[in-house]
């Protein structure tokens, strides 16, 4: 028994079975719990927790507002750690077409779960990785300030709670990332 529901559990589940569980996970936090889920409110928790300093963005009392999120973000973080360590990544596979292009951006490696190209300490070491990361991170950081929350924050629990300032942000956050993908990123590789 216990062999069959591992087997069920470190295998991926098709979109249409892991999607609507996902989709219910978060209106039983609103409902049951009356808790907003997003990563980058936990991210701002942790920095006020942190992070000395007079930053009037992280001034405020986070162990009211946040403790559940901190134990939320470290449930993500052991769950990701054991999820790639206990149950293995597997191979991940990608269509042709998507090899193709970016094999004519340079990118070759596709044995992990991320091209070492572009995540790895050698990459990260060039100034073209180190503007990359370093840039992406704090556009990101501003864009999520900005938008008040992250994409899982809003595509997941704001569209769930109806929110109109959510499907505003979804909109944006798909087409900034349609306008990366094809005009952006081949300028940068």
């Amino acid at each position: 028994m216990a062999d069959r529901l591992f087997d069920l559990i470190s295998q991926p589940w098709p979109w249409y079975v892991a999607g609507p569980l996902i989709g219910l996970f978060v209106p039983a936090l609103l409902l049951l719990g009356n808790r907003q889920f997003g990563v980058s409110s936990n991210l701002r928790h942790l920095c006020a927790a942190v992070v000395p300093g007079n930053v009037e963005f992280f001034r405020y009392d986070w162990k009211h507002a946040g403790m559940w999120n901190l134990v939320f973000l470290s449930g993500v973080l052991a769950g990701g750690f054991i999820g790639a360590r206990v149950f293995g990544a597997g191979e991940v596979t990608i269509t042709p077409g998507t090899a193709a292009m970016l094999t004519q951006l340079g990118i070759h490696d596709f044995a992990g779960l991320a091209p070492r190209e572009l995540f790895s300490w050698s990459a990260f070491l060039t100034l073209r990785g180190a503007t990359s990361i370093v840039g992406g991170g704090l556009l990101v950081g501003f864009g999520t300030a900005y938008a008040g929350g992250c994409t899982s924050g809003h595509a997941i629990s704001g569209l769930a709670a109806f929110e109109r300032a959510s499907l505003v942000a979804v909109i944006g956050f798909f087409t900034g990332g349609l306008l990366a993908t094809h005009a952006i990123l081949p300028l940068l590789f």
